[in-house]
């Protein structure tokens, strides 16, 4: 890229996060790497990037508190000069897998505080921010990036409040897309399947049966590479036209089999 580009990517100290991280540094982006909890894991995904050549400095900030939303963006701003895209990435699973019928409002709320309503609220904070900056001739073309999930048309009934927020999230993106577009700040939902990560490890020998049996055509887990590098095409501008759009990454998961 002929100048500096720079990305706000959440939750990439590890997992999917830092494979979007390092696939966005290798095509060019530098990276605000944000953690809620592991700065030494942070840490790692900054040495991977700047490994490339890039710029990476790390964040501390829980999506789902106000004041850490601003703060990531605004600094974000401050330390790099811009913020040209986006990655909502950061996501929690419900603490304990229950029935449906036995899902607390406890558990439901955590979720969706940082599944929904926190990405939700930093991308209307975010929006803001690169609106003054296109405005001021800082950046041109900007981009946002939803990291949903195969759940968000998916049921699965005992852990109904993961796939409830990723719902909500599918139907933000279209929300943002239309209002955006005409600002050119383009917007988009990455749909990941199952993909091997820390989240996933405590299911392994389920999911594993169930690729063995044809979950999906191609028969693998997938990986954080898998998902970075849809989003770094994303980040490359090779889908401009296609605002709102939702790109699945599972293997084949959603075509209708018989």
């Amino acid at each position: 890229m002929s100048e500096s580009v720079c990305a706000l990517v959440t939750g990439s100290s590890r997992g999917i996060g830092r494979g979007v991280a390092i696939e966005l540094a290798k095509s060019g982006y530098d990276v605000m790497v944000n953690y809620a909890g592991n700065q030494a894991a942070a840490e790692e995904t900054r040495d991977a990037i700047q490994t490339l050549g890039r710029r990476a400095e790390i964040i501390q900030g829980n999506v789902a508190e106000e004041d850490d939303r601003r703060r990531m963006v605004d600094e974000t701003i401050e330390r790099f000069g811009r913020i040209d895209l986006l990655v909502n990435n950061a996501g929690v699973a419900p603490r304990v897998r229950a029935d449906l019928l036995d899902m607390t409002m406890e558990s439901f709320r955590y979720v969706m505080d940082t599944n929904l309503t926190g990405p939700f609220f930093l991308t209307q904070y975010a929006s803001r921010r690169m609106l003054e900056l296109r405005e001021s001739g800082v950046i041109g073309v900007a981009r946002i990036v939803f990291v949903t999930s195969i759940s968000a048309h998916t049921a699965s009934i005992n852990r109904g409040e993961y796939c409830l927020s990723k719902a909500g999230l599918s139907m933000a993106v279209k929300l943002f897309a239309d209002r955006l577009a005409r600002e050119n700040i383009f917007v988009y939902e990455i749909q990941p399947g199952v993909i091997a990560t820390d989240m996933t490890s405590g299911v392994k020998e389920k999911y594993d049966k169930l690729i063995a049996e044809g979950l999906t055509p191609q028969p693998r887990w997938g990986v954080p590479e898998d998902v970075g590098k849809a989003v770094s095409a994303i980040a490359l501008g090779y889908f401009d036209f296609s605002t709102g759009s939702a790109i699945e990454v599972g293997g084949g998961f959603g075509v209708r089999r018989l």
